[in-house]
């Protein structure tokens, strides 16, 4: 397929709108790192949103969010607390 751009930059053609600083997401990391969910949702999240900082802690980019639920689909119990951004927040695909 030529013509379309790649992943990314058909991605980044997404915008997001903030809420005011509140993240819709909250890793628990004490149940993550006992359940091994953080390091699955560093590499399961099709958007990037989760990394692993060198301490362990994983942290949470909401920002890039793309509301999917994959995240929700392999978390621990416990693990994740996550909710979709009130209304008129989030993200808005511009593509498709």
């Amino acid at each position: 397929m030529t013509g379309f751009g790649s992943v990314p930059d058909r991605l980044a053609r997404n915008t997001y709108a903030l809420d005011d600083g509140q993240s819709h997401i909250e890793v628990h990391q004490e149940v993550a790192r006992a359940t091994g969910t953080g390091k699955l949702l560093v590499r399961i999240c099709p958007a990037h949103v989760y990394t692993e900082e060198a301490d362990g802690t994983i942290t949470a980019a909401y920002a890039a969010c793309l509301e999917c639920g994959t995240c929700l689909a392999v978390a621990a119990p416990g693990s994740l607390m996550w909710h979709y951004p009130r209304g008129g927040f989030g993200v808005a695909y511009r593509e498709g």
